[in-house]
């Protein structure tokens, strides 16, 4: 591969190696392309989180900033007395980060807005569409979702929910690209049920816009 990075693969049902298809660097952290490298990012996580979940953000940010503060001005005398009893000149020892350019272009920054715009105008239409009973089936879909929610709130807090949803993260897109064709086998079947489940409310109540799926393809044969 271009560019001197690594190929990844795994073995399959039969044994043999096949190759795992190429992510972005934020996606090779989460579905561990290199386990040491996500396992510094995920532990270093989760320790943060915990320590917030326990003790004040800001208490959180200033001791880890202290803490990193130490180990790079520690690490900075120790590389210069070295250099200094070696007699060598090998320059600043954190030189290759502090030449990184961490500047945003206008145009990164304007396509980031323009997508966050998007999505946003996108969430703000589905809410109103729900909350105002565009289709019923969907509004009543969406009150499950709000109720069930509900009960989350009550038993977990803000933090804990914060938390779960990181493990998840580096957890779960990694479960599912290991059983790729066995979930996607339940979850058509599971989604398949459900629309027609879906399809025959929305004929015991015919109620919005939208027809089932069933009517719809009964009335293009007609």
């Amino acid at each position: 591969m271009a560019g001197g990075s690594k190929r990844y693969s795994r073995n399959n049902s039969n044994g043999n190696f096949q190759p795992l298809p190429e992510r972005g660097p934020v996606e090779s952290l989460i579905y561990w392309r290199d386990v040491k490298k996500s396992g510094i990012v995920f532990g270093a996580g989760l320790i943060t989180l915990a320590a917030i979940s326990s003790f004040s953000v800001i208490s959180v940010f200033a001791y880890l900033s202290l803490l990193t503060l130490f180990g790079t001005v520690a690490f900075r005398i120790y590389k210069s007395v070295t250099q200094a009893v070696q007699k060598t000149n090998e320059g600043h020892p954190f030189k290759d980060y502090l030449e990184l350019d961490l500047t945003l272009s206008h145009e990164k920054v304007q396509n980031i807005a323009g997508v966050a715009v998007a999505h946003i105008n996108g969430f703000i239409s589905e809410l109103r569409r729900l909350f105002l009973v565009e289709d019923i089936i969907d509004s009543i879909k969406f009150g499950v979702i709000l109720w069930v929610f509900t009960y989350v709130g009550a038993w977990f807090n803000g933090m804990t929910l914060v938390i779960l949803a990181f493990v998840s993260l580096f957890t779960l897109p990694k479960v599912y690209e290991n059983n790729k064709q066995s979930i996607d086998t339940h979850l058509d079947l599971v989604r398949s049920k459900l629309t027609e489940i879906t399809d025959k409310i929305r004929v015991a109540i015919p109620i919005g816009n939208k027809k089932p799926v069933a009517a719809a393809e009964s009335e293009k044969d007609k």
